[in-house]
């Protein structure tokens, strides 16, 4: 099951969804706003991915955090952030069911669908 999470009115997020659908691939979309987010999910995320990786540091989101909060960013208080404010997510997060990934290019995507029998 692939699962796409992000948040409807991000840009690449519709790219994504729009590179997804032109080539017919059935996927979950869930909304950050809407669905939220649990711990559990975060902390695997974190733990695969990184915090680095994890959280977009070019977001309105991470430049609202105050210069304490971003410089003490660390594992655990990466989680506490993204639990109270989803959207510091990097978009899209892309779950294939085997492996996840954040960011969107067609290039990227590409090798990524092409790479897994999914």
């Amino acid at each position: 099951m692939i699962t796409l999470y992000g948040i409807k009115n991000c840009d690449t997020v519709k790219k994504a969804r729009k590179w997804l659908d032109a080539r017919s691939i059935e996927y979950t979309f869930h909304d950050f706003r809407e669905d939220g987010v649990d711990k559990e999910a975060v902390a695997a995320w974190m733990k695969e991915l990184g915090w680095q990786n994890l959280l977009n540091k070019r977001s309105t989101s991470w430049k609202a955090l105050d210069e304490k909060t971003r410089l003490n960013m660390d594992e655990k208080s990466g989680i506490a952030s993204i639990l109270q404010q989803p959207t510091l997510i990097k978009r899209p997060l892309l779950d294939t069911g085997h492996q996840r990934f954040t960011g969107f290019s067609a290039a990227s995507y590409d090798k990524i669908f092409s790479a897994h029998n999914l």
